[in-house]
């Protein structure tokens, strides 16, 4: 089982870029972990649309043969511990799993209807750096579950 975190961008806040490399380098301890950002698209005069299927584009590329877990707003909600038990699933099921986050103007419709799975990270909707956070943090508490260690309290 491989994980993959495929982003539009890289964080831009040097204390939040700081704050997600942390989580990930402890997530990678219990996931075998790949991080792609892909560069994001300018938008300047171009319509979202074209913005999020260019990016779209992009990710797509970091996920093949993945089951994609697109992050979006109206995705499905896991507890810590159910998101815990979903992916040892996978892992077991040796079934490598994608997570996929947006940038500024979210996913394009082509990966949201490609997707295995929607998963919503909070019921608000995210600055795309700051779900990646929330993402990192939930694989490193899911890791720590599953080997019954006691970050998770």
């Amino acid at each position: 089982m491989r994980v993959v975190v495929a982003v539009v961008g890289k964080p831009r806040d040097t204390a939040l870029a700081a704050a997600i490399h942390g989580y990930e380098t402890r997530a990678a301890r219990y996931w075998p972990l790949d991080v792609h950002e892909v560069r994001e698209a300018r938008a300047g005069a171009a319509a979202p649309p074209l913005v999020r299927d260019t990016e779209g584009k992009r990710l797509a590329e970091c996920t093949a043969s993945c089951h994609v877990v697109a992050c979006d707003v109206t995705g499905r909600c896991f507890s810590s511990e159910k998101f815990a038990a979903w992916l040892q699933g996978m892992r077991e099921r040796d079934q490598n799993v994608a997570f996929v986050i947006g940038g500024a103007f979210g996913l394009s419709k082509t990966i949201l209807a490609g997707a295995s799975m929607k998963l919503a990270l909070a019921p608000w909707t995210l600055p795309h750096e700051l779900a990646r956070l929330v993402l990192s943090e939930q694989l490193y508490r899911a890791g720590s579950i599953v080997r019954g260690e006691p970050y998770h309290k």
